[in-house]
C-alpha cells in the first residue's frame, strides 16, 4: 500500500483484548484476516478475523533505528506494536495466523539509509544494516508463518513502485518516497538490478528472498505489490517470471487488490486466473479493500470478488485492509462504522461465510507449479514467411512457465475488457475492431504485446511492412523474434489527413534478418495509441511493398515507397462502410476523384467514414462523408 501518515490515536473502543466468538473463517480452508486499527488491536478483532497483519508496526522504518555511534537498535513493541500482533495470533496457535509486513520496502524505510539525511551512508554500510535487520527479525520471530519479503518493486513508469534508490514519482505520478531522502543504496547493497535485453532482472529482490529462506526455511515467502490486477498486470507477471527463472524462492504472489473497485466478477476472475497461470504461483489477496461511499456498490464488489478468493484452491488467504470506516488508509474502505453499525458489505460477508464456509478450497500448502502447456498457432499451423501476419491471428495462449523461464502466454493486455466491436476472438480481451479490410487490433496501450508462431521458409534478409494507424505522434512498437530484438522501436505516424482518424492507415517498414524454421514473432507496444492491421514480410532488403496504401494527398504514391500508379487512367473502386459491408462500385480517375464522387453520391445515406478499395491494386483510402 501507499505511505500514510502515522497516527497514535487510540479510540475508546479499541484495545488489546480478545473475545470468545469464533471468527468468520474459523474451521475453513484458509484465513480471512484484517489489520490493526489506528495502531491498536480492537477487542472485536477475533470476533470476525483469524489472521492479522500490522498495518505499519512491522515495517522496517517502524522498528530499526541507530544510536549516535551508528549501532543498530530494534523496537518491536513500539508504534502499532509488531510484537502484539504476533502475540495475538499465538494466543490460538493453528487457528489464528500472523503475517509479517514487510522486510524490504522502498517506502517507510529507516531515515538513516537516506543519503540526504545520512551523508556518510555507503553501499557496504547499507548491506550491513539490512543483514542486521533480517537477523533481528529472525531472532524475535523465528517461527514466522507468512512474510512479505519484498514490497512494491515493480519497474513501471520509468521507476520502481516505491522509492528504492531515488525520490520516485511512481507509476501513478504520486510521490512514493520522501523527496528529502535523496535516495538509498538498498538496490546496490542487495546485488543491483541488471537490465538484460531491456528487461529488469530484479537481482536485489532475489537476494532478499534468498536471505529470508536462509532464516525462515518453513515460512511462506511473499512478493507483494499493487496495481497488479489492472495497470501493471503485465509488468508484475514478467517480474515474477523473471525472479522464478533466476532462482528466487517465492511461495506466493501477493495481490494488494486496492484496484478492484467496480471490477466485474468475470473481469476479476479472469485476471486472477491469468496471473496464476502465467506465473505458476499461488496467490494471496494481501490488502483487499473497496473505497466506496455507496454501501450497496461496495457490497456488490465484495459479492462479486470474495467468493472466488474463498472457493479457489490456489488462493491461499484473504486479508482485508482495515474494517473500521474513518480509520483506514483510504476513504470509505471500512465495512463497519465506529459506532458498531455494519455496512452492507460486512452484513453480506457474515452471511456468506455462515452459509459457505465449507466451500473454501486451499491446496497452496502443497502447491505444485502449473503444468506448462505451449501456446499454439491460431489457425493450427505456423504462419508462413515470406507472407502476411494478420495481427488478430495471434497465437492461442498456453499455460504456465517453461524450464527456461519463458511464458506460454501469447498476448498481454492489462485491460482485459474488450473495447472493440468485433465478435472475433472476443473472449481474449484483446481489443478487436471491424474495419473495411477485416478485423484489426486497436486500443494498443504501452506494455501490451502480441505473439505469433511463424515458419520462415528461407533464412536471409527481409523487408517488414506494417499497416498501422494513429491519431497522434506518441505511438510506437518494436518487433522481436524468440525474445531477441528484430527491429528498433518503430514510430507510428499520425493520420495523413491531420485529423484524429484511426481509419487513415500508413505503412511503416524495416529491414530485418530472419533465420530459417519455426519461431515466435512478438510485437511490444512501446507507445500508445495506435491500431495495427497486419505485417507483411517480403524477401530481400529494401523490397517493394506488395500491398501499398495510397496517400490522400498524392493518389499515385504509397506512404513509404516511391511506387507509382497511373492516376490518369479510369479505375474501378469498391465502396465499403465501417463494418466492411460492400455498398457498390464506382469508376474514377484516381482516389481523389473517387472520393469527390462518393461525397456527392446517393450510394451512402448517412454521415461517417467510408472506404474506397482499388479493384485492381487492392489499395485503400478512407473518405469522410457529411450528410
Amino acid at each position: 500500500m501507499k505511505k500514510i501518515s502515522l497516527s497514535l490515536a487510540v479510540t475508546a473502543i479499541a484495545g488489546f483484548a480478545t473475545v470468545a466468538n469464533a471468527a468468520l473463517a474459523d474451521g475453513g480452508a484458509k484465513f480471512l484476516g484484517n489489520i490493526t486499527t489506528s495502531s491498536q488491536i480492537r477487542s472485536d478483532m477475533g470476533t470476525y478475523w483469524n489472521q492479522i497483519t500490522n498495518e505499519n508496526g512491522c515495517k522496517w522504518g517502524s522498528i530499526h533505528s541507530v544510536d549516535n555511534s551508528g549501532k543498530s537498535k530494534f523496537n518491536f513493541n513500539g508504534f502499532d506494536s509488531c510484537e502484539n500482533g504476533y502475540k495475538w495470533a499465538k494466543e490460538k496457535p493453528g487457528e489464528r495466523h500472523f503475517k509479517f509486513h514487510a522486510l524490504i520496502w522502498g517506502s517507510q524505510k529507516p531515515d538513516f539509509l537516506c543519503t540526504a539525511k545520512n551523508p556518510g551512508i555507503t553501499v557496504e554500510k547499507t548491506k550491513q544494516y539490512i543483514t542486521e535487520w533480517f537477523d533481528a527479525v529472525a531472532a524475535k520471530f523465528p517461527d514466522l508463518e507468512y512474510i512479505d519479503v519484498v514490497n512494491e518493486a515493480i519497474w513501471a513508469g520509468n521507476n520502481y513502485h516505491s522509492g528504492y534508490n531515488k525520490p520516485a514519482n511512481g507509476a501513478e505520478g504520486i510521490s512514493t518516497d520522501d523527496p528529502s531522502c535523496g535516495g538509498t543504496y538498498i538496490i546496490d547493497a542487495l546485488g543491483g538490478d541488471r537490465v538484460v535485453n531491456g528487461k529488469h532482472q530484479y537481482d536485489f529482490v532475489k537476494t532478499a528472498f534468498v536471505m529470508a529462506r536462509e532464516r525462515w526455511p518453513h515460512a511462506k515467502l511473499i512478493y507483494n505489490d499493487y496495481n497488479t490486477l489492472s495497470w501493471q498486470m503485465n509488468e508484475g507477471i514478467e517480474m515474477v517470471q523473471t525472479l522464478l527463472k533466476n532462482g528466487a524462492p517465492i511461495d506466493f504472489y501477493g495481490q494488494q487488490a486496492h484496484d478492484c473497485k467496480g471490477m466485474s466478477k468475470s473481469d476479476f476472475e479472469s485476471k486472477m486466473t491469468r496471473i496464476h497461470n502465467e506465473t505458476g504461483l499461488p496467490l494471496l489477496v494481501s490488502e483487499y479493500d473497496i473505497g466506496e461511499a455507496d454501501d450497496n456498490k461496495q457490497k456488490n464488489d465484495y459479492a462479486n470478488q470474495i467468493p472466488f478468493m474463498w472457493e479457489t484452491e490456489w488462493v491461499g488467504g484473504i486479508t482485508i485492509w482495515g474494517y473500521i470506516n474513518g480509520a483506514t488508509w483510504a476513504a470509505n474502505t471500512g465495512i463497519m462504522e465506529k459506532d458498531g453499525r455494519k455496512r452492507a458489505a460486512m452484513v453480506w460477508l457474515e452471511d456468506y461465510f455462515a452459509k459457505n464456509l465449507d466451500k473454501g478450497k486451499n491446496t497452496t500448502g502443497s502447491m505444485t507449479p502449473v503444468e506448462p502447456e505451449p501456446q499454439l498457432p491460431f489457425k493450427g499451423e505456423a504462419i508462413s514467411l515470406p507472407g502476411k501476419v494478420e495481427a488478430e491471428d495471434f497465437d492461442i495462449p498456453g499455460k504456465g512457465v517453461n524450464e527456461d523461464g519463458t511464458s506460454n502466454q501469447s498476448f498481454g493486455d492489462a485491460d482485459s475488457e474488450n473495447h472493440g466491436d468485433s465478435d472475433y476472438r472476443k473472449d481474449t480481451g484483446v481489443d478487436l475492431y471491424k474495419k473495411a479490410t477485416g478485423v484489426i487490433v486497436g486500443y494498443n496501450n504501452e506494455g501490451d504485446w502480441l505473439e505469433w508462431t511463424v515458419n520462415v521458409k528461407e533464412a536471409g534478409d527481409y523487408t517488414m511492412f506494417a499497416a498501422v494507424a494513429a491519431a497522434g505522434n506518441t505511438s510506437s512498437f518494436q518487433l522481436s523474434l524468440d525474445g531477441k530484438a528484430l527491429t528498433d522501436v518503430i514510430t507510428v505516424p499520425a493520420a495523413k489527413s491531420g485529423e484524429e482518424n484511426y481509419d487513415d492507415y500508413n505503412k511503416v517498414s524495416a529491414n530485418v534478418t530472419l533465420p530459417e524454421g519455426k519461431h515466435v514473432l512478438r510485437m511490444d507496444v512501446t507507445g500508445a495509441w495506435f491500431d495495427v492491421d497486419y505485417f507483411t514480410f517480403v524477401k530481400g532488403k529494401d523490397a517493394t511493398d506488395p500491398e501499398p496504401i495510397i496517400g490522400e494527398d498524392d493518389p499515385g504514391t504509397t506512404s513509404i515507397a516511391d511506387v507509382k500508379f497511373d492516376a490518369g487512367k479510369l479505375q474501378d473502386y469498391y465502396v465499403f462502410d465501417q463494418n466492411g459491408v460492400r455498398l457498390g462500385l464506382m469508376s474514377a480517375y484516381g482516389f481523389n476523384a473517387a472520393a469527390d464522387m462518393l461525397r456527392s453520391s446517393s450510394m451512402v445515406k448517412t454521415s461517417g467514414v467510408y472506404y474506397l478499395r482499388n479493384r485492381f491494386t487492392g489499395a485503400m483510402q478512407s473518405v469522410r462523408v457529411t450528410r
